[in-house]
């Protein structure tokens, strides 16, 4: 099988592909087969977008941007013209220039959260935390990666159209940890959805911590009153007393509410026998959804984040597989829910992203996530848990 390879970005050998009009063989099309299969690439300009680098990738009739410039990201999709993702109040995408991580509060990282899909890590990946003696703040809200540029990008189309991105992505600090996401993103003729495949290396002679999750979010259409999330539970903790007062409706979404205060519920999830699980979040309906499938293995902790506030301030959700739970740092490592690496050392995380458009499909996952459950009722506690939330 004949695969073609497009180096867009290469920093230590100073490549930079610019603009379509400089390098126009970028724009990957697979026109022998008619798969439909296209990348394109682009710069934003102007306004806290400015400089952003946007990977436009066609599949048919589903596409979606993955964004080099943070921490590649995938910013949204589409299918048939309707848009998966969320409406945040941010209108990104936002510049890492402009998002104060670091910042004394330690939430600067919402100053450029809108994305679709969003890797947090890789050092940490929770609540921001400080010392509790100066008050100085050392890790800050879901940590660094998705406000790192890419140093080196490339894309790659078989003779089947099926599309690879592949980047890494550097977190290092001198004196301290030394990490590089290596990741792919693919997606295939007929593909509803893409599979991302990461790798987290260590660098250092040292042997190294880290951790990861994914944040990925889903606003209208998947989201309203009466939408329902479905997963092969085996124990659900609500993070706080507030997430305690509506545990009886973890699984369901209310409409639009003004001043509505987030819930937070972590789980432990069945898979078969590899470890293989999948969560699916449906419209009241069931005519729109989206799943993610992935190892409980590589990432043994979910997290639902329910954040339904009004439209213009972010009615929201999110379905999160990680290595931990994101309560702050220090607790999580006392749990030991980090990820060990070896001196050189890596370690692999894979997750695959579906979206449903219509009974057919959603009902297929329904199947899907009941044969994961097997009939068994998870077992659901209505406080929080020691060793579950900090």
């Amino acid at each position: 099988m004949a695969t073609k390879s497009w180096t867009l970005l290469d920093v230590q050998h100073n490549i930079v592909v610019d603009t379509p009009g400089r390098n126009s063989e970028m724009f990957v099309r697979d026109e022998k087969h008619l798969h439909g299969s296209k990348v394109e690439k682009y710069t934003k300009s102007g306004g806290l977008s400015d400089g952003v680098d946007v990977l436009h990738v066609v599949n048919g009739e589903f596409e979606f941007r993955v964004l080099p410039t943070r921490g590649m990201n995938v910013w949204d999709a589409f299918y048939q013209g309707t848009r998966i993702g969320w409406h945040s109040p941010i209108h990104g995408p936002v510049h890492p220039k402009y998002v104060p991580v670091s910042e004394p509060s330690g939430l600067g990282w919402l100053d450029g959260f809108d994305e679709l899909f969003v890797r947090c890590g890789l050092e940490s990946n929770g609540a921001p935390e400080f010392d509790e003696e100066s008050g100085r703040l050392i890790y800050p809200l879901h940590g660094r990666i998705g406000n790192k540029p890419a140093n080196k990008v490339e894309v790659e189309i078989d003779d089947e159209g099926e599309i690879t991105i592949r980047a890494e992505v550097l977190e290092t600090r001198f004196h301290f940890l030394k990490l590089k996401l290596i990741t792919e993103i693919k997606t295939k003729p007929g593909e509803i959805g893409f599979r991302v495949h990461d790798t987290i290396e260590n660098l250092s002679a040292a042997e190294a911590e880290a951790q990861i999750l994914y944040h990925v979010n889903f606003g209208d259409p998947m989201l309203d009153a009466g939408s329902q999330v479905m997963c092969a539970a085996e124990q659900i903790v609500p993070r706080n007393e507030h997430a305690a007062s509506a545990i009886k409706s973890w699984d369901h979404y209310q409409a639009p509410t003004l001043g509505f205060e987030e819930m937070v519920y972590f789980f432990k999830l069945r898979g078969d026998k590899d470890g293989n699980t999948q969560t699916l979040l449906k419209n009241a309906h069931s005519q729109k959804g989206a799943s993610l499938i992935f190892n409980t293995k590589q990432l043994p902790c979910f997290t639902l984040w329910k954040d339904t506030g009004s439209i213009e301030d972010g009615y929201v959700t999110g379905l999160e597989p990680g290595s931990n739970f994101p309560n702050p740092r220090t607790y999580e490592g006392e749990q030991g829910r980090v990820v060990k690496l070896a001196a050189k050392g890596s370690a692999e995380f894979d997750v695959q992203f579906i979206y449903h458009p219509d009974e057919a499909s959603i009902a297929a996952a329904e199947a899907a996530v009941g044969k994961l459950s097997a009939g068994k009722e998870p077992k659901i506690f209505d406080t929080p848990q020691t060793g579950w939330c900090a």
